[in-house]
């Protein structure tokens, strides 16, 4: 199922999604300071392209990590997780976009702390 679901995110958006973490990425490591920024959004692209039967596990972030993730929190990942609500709650509209619209909501809790999560 995970690569039928897979294959369909990919025509019905997920090509989309991924090229838009990209461009953020590469416009964040335009500066050195945003570096570690766009490094996170070229590792959430690329679970965006592939998400289904992926799960991710928040924690193990340490100190370093906590402040990326305030950072990211205030600058960046408010706006990164509020997208992918909107669209995951539009998706669960229907029945048959409820599996779609539970990835973005996956997608939505790895845009608002990237930082110490593990893709799995």
């Amino acid at each position: 199922m995970s690569i039928l679901g897979n294959i369909i995110w990919m025509l019905f958006g997920g090509i989309v999604a991924c090229m838009l973490w990209i461009l953020a990425g590469v416009a964040l490591c335009i500066t050195i300071i945003g570096i570690p920024f766009g490094i996170q959004c070229f590792k959430i692209g690329a679970f965006v392209l592939w998400p289904f039967g992926k799960e991710i596990e928040l924690g193990n972030f340490g100190a370093g990590g906590l402040l990326f993730n305030i950072i990211w929190l205030i600058f960046f990942g408010w706006e990164f997780a509020i997208m992918h609500l909107i669209i995951g709650g539009l998706f669960c509209i229907t029945i048959i976009g409820i599996p779609f619209g539970i990835q973005h909501f996956k997608i939505a809790k790895l845009g608002l702390i990237p930082f110490g999560a593990t893709i799995r």
